[in-house]
């Protein structure tokens, strides 16, 4: 067995999400010498089943494996139904387990990723579900730095507790940035309300829910936040921000529990 071979493998699964539960199974599968082998992974997330295929060959010219791609499986609570997609490994930062997860539930995540040329770019990915490819899988929308989605400057129009502490804010925007739906603590009307955030790159804002998962009009939470005390150039601000659609009052992002699919194959 080629023993650094199966220590950069073990790594490469490690921080693509699976932990290190799949070591034993790894260097058995490494030590039989099959041209390709599967290993399989189960999860929750809340009340949703994650089960994950993590797929690897060997190399036609060396005794050296590939982790080549994981496919998942989500299965909503009490719901016969299952969602799939299959997640390529490449040699920059892959999408984890955890992130395949979030975007398959419509949000977005914000990674650095390399192109044909090897160039390293950030974008903001997120799951299009009215388009797929010749394997099943939902094609990945792309929004670049230049597209201009400031999350800090977009969080600062709320009145988000978090925001005062750069720890607590660091910790917030990087939850966000990894596409999690993430709790924050509002202060609206001189009290103290929990809510739950999300990216929208898309569309240039946050989505906001509130304590009972139901969505939070923009407009509304621009308004709560005005009553905290702006200065009228701030309200003035804000009026012109409310005539861009496109930033603040954009629709919904489809979430793929309403977009799931019996039993569909992917290569």
């Amino acid at each position: 067995m080629n023993q650094k071979n199966f220590e950069y493998l073990r790594d490469q699964v490690k921080y693509t999400g699976f932990g290190e539960g799949l070591e034993n199974d790894l260097k058995q599968k490494i030590q039989e010498g099959t041209p390709e082998f599967k290993l399989a992974y189960e999860t929750k997330y809340g009340n949703d089943t994650v089960n994950a295929t993590l797929n690897f060959s060997q190399s036609k010219q060396s005794d050296m494996y590939f982790f080549n791609s994981y496919q998942v499986k989500v299965q909503k609570e009490n719901s016969s139904e299952t969602m799939e997609q299959t997640f390529y490994i490449n040699k920059g930062n892959n999408i984890t387990l955890k992130e395949g997860y979030n975007l398959m539930e419509g949000r977005s995540v914000n990674k650095d990723l390399t192109n044909k040329e090897g160039q390293v770019y950030n974008a903001w990915v997120q799951m299009d579900f009215k388009q797929s490819d010749n394997n099943g899988n939902f094609k990945l929308k792309h929004y670049h730095e230049n597209y201009g989605y400031d999350l800090e400057a977009v969080l600062s129009k709320h009145p988000i507790r978090e925001l005062g502490n750069e720890e607590y804010k660091s910790n917030l925007m990087d939850s966000l940035k990894k596409g999690n739906l993430q709790s924050a603590t509002f202060q609206i009307n001189g009290a103290e309300q929990k809510q739950y955030i999300e990216a929208n790159p898309q569309f240039k804002t946050i989505n906001i829910y509130d304590s009972s998962m139901q969505r939070v009009d923009n407009r509304q939470a621009k308004k709560e936040q005005q009553s905290e005390g702006e200065s009228q150039s701030a309200k003035q601000d804000g009026k012109k921000e409310r005539q861009t659609p496109a930033e603040d009052d954009g629709p919904e992002i489809p979430k793929a529990s309403k977009k799931r699919r019996k039993n569909q194959s992917i290569s």
